[in-house]
């Protein structure tokens, strides 16, 4: 039996991963699920030491076969230590950070339906975590960008549009300014290219991407949408206001051997206990974790239910226009399968 290590993380994550669970456990899964700490909160009642992964958590992560991590809180305090999310990524090389985009059953964004996949690097970039003090007013951060790690993402870029049946990929990149940097992404993913003839590469500058997006996002239907890892950050999430909001958007790191599967959201603090957030990200995230490690059967039948559920309007969340809180939607769902 596969075993996950399962973060609940902090805010709303622990009633999130419960709301998960509950989906989980009527899909019979067969998956050992072991329950570690992490985040923000689990430091402030520790000590707030160099990180905020405790070291029995890394253990179980390393022992285990992929990990489920609900959203935890990062602080944008200088001294602070870096994100849960991008240790992981980092310890573990998941250089892809994915994250479809896609329209839901009778919930069409107010710019039409969408579908397209954004593909990010997770490990490196400005979130390296490099910067230092030139002088008292004025510091510096490094943006690194390998040819390893831009080739690596590259790959599983054009793997994942051959195994989706498209034919387009979209290298956004600002290389008219970044011409090293950028550059350099930019050669790899051509170099990667030459082995997938049928899918081909549309170079866009990544101000002139955010336009399109937002004036004409059906261009990118059927479309791979490729970048470095901060750029990706962001025009994923706006990518997701086309959808609906970042609470429909679930995501997944991938490795050469390990992954770690995760809501695309925050942890929304000011919603903690007040079983009001929409758990469809986490849900299906959870979905995508047990596609990964071999249960393809429970895996459909979340993401079935799930889409059902949305649908019908009726047992949702708020933000979909019901008034179920966040456990009602989750039984609703596992009350289908």
């Amino acid at each position: 039996m596969k075993k996950v290590a399962l973060i609940g993380g902090d805010g709303t994550g622990p009633e999130l991963v419960e709301a998960m669970m509950v989906v989980m456990k009527a899909s019979g899964a067969e998956a050992e699920f072991i329950r570690c700490s992490a985040g923000e909160e689990w430091w402030e009642k520790n000590g707030k030491g160099p990180s905020f992964i405790p070291e029995e958590t890394w253990k179980i992560l390393e022992e285990s076969d992929c990990c489920f991590k609900g959203p935890t809180t990062t602080l944008p305090t200088a001294g602070t230590p870096r994100s849960v999310a991008i240790s992981i990524r980092q310890k573990f090389n998941l250089y892809a950070n994915v994250r479809p985009i896609k329209s839901f059953p009778n919930h069409v964004g107010p710019l039409g339906a969408v579908d397209f996949l954004c593909v990010r690097e997770g490990t490196e970039g400005l979130y390296s975590g490099i910067e230092y003090k030139v002088t008292d007013d004025v510091v510096a951060a490094v943006r690194i960008i390998s040819r390893d790690k831009s080739t690596r993402v590259a790959r599983y870029a054009f793997e994942e549009a051959r195994r989706r049946g498209w034919t387009k990929l979209a290298a956004i990149n600002k290389a008219n300014i970044l011409k090293l940097s950028d550059g350099l992404f930019l050669e790899s993913v051509h170099k990667v290219g030459e082995s997938y003839p049928e899918v081909a590469i549309e170079d866009l500058f990544i101000d002139n991407f955010s336009q399109q997006l937002v004036k004409n996002p059906q261009r990118f239907d059927q479309t791979v949408v490729l970048g470095t890892n901060l750029f990706m950050d962001i025009l994923s999430e706006e990518a997701a206001g086309l959808v609906g909001s970042i609470a429909m958007i679930y995501s997944a790191n991938i490795g050469d051997d390990y992954a770690m599967f995760e809501p695309a959201h925050g942890s929304t603090p000011k919603y903690k206990g007040m079983d009001r957030v929409n758990p469809a990200a986490t849900i299906l995230s959870g979905a995508w974790m047990l596609e990964y490690i071999g249960q393809k059967s429970a895996a459909k039948a979340i993401v079935d239910a799930t889409m059902k559920v949305i649908a019908e309007g009726k047992r949702v969340t708020h933000d979909l226009g019901g008034t179920t809180g966040t456990m009602g939607m989750a039984q609703a769902i596992a009350d289908i399968i």
